[in-house]
């Protein structure tokens, strides 16, 4: 967890190292979260220029916290989803290119046909929730 020795030990290796992508899980980001600003207190962070999140859904609040808290709103979130199997990241947006939206990894990345199918396997059309599927061979 990012709290050992204490909440500012992400902001303190930021700092040194000049680290400019931040790329945690959710959790991690939840975590500090719930410490408020004290893991950013006295923190320069001017080295970061894009947040990343990655492992699990991230809710909206926390991404709002990492977006205004940690990267200052200067710098964009690339919330990712891909899995091991993968072999590399499906859905996400791109910096500069997508607009970002708190709690979503937003479009399919390149060569790649998302689709949402139900419990038998049948497409689902418009939007609505159901079984995310890959319709095709990707690159990667």
């Amino acid at each position: 967890m990012p709290n050992y020795p204490d909440i500012t030990r992400v902001s303190k290796i930021i700092d040194k190292h000049k680290v400019n992508i931040l790329y945690t899980a959710p959790t991690a980001i939840r975590a500090m979260m719930a410490e408020g600003t004290k893991s950013v207190e006295g923190a320069d962070g001017s080295s970061l220029r894009l947040l990343g999140s990655v492992g699990e859904p991230i809710n909206p609040e926390a991404w709002a916290w990492y977006y205004n808290t940690v990267g200052k709103q200067n710098c964009p979130i690339v919330d990712t989803w891909w899995q091991t199997e993968t072999g590399g990241i499906l859905i996400s947006p791109l910096p500069g290119a997508t607009a970002l939206k708190p709690g979503s990894a937003t479009r399919p990345f390149f060569g790649v046909i998302p689709a949402l199918v139900d419990n038998l396997g049948n497409l689902i059309e418009g939007a609505a929730e159901g079984n995310l599927v890959i319709l095709d061979s990707w690159p990667g």
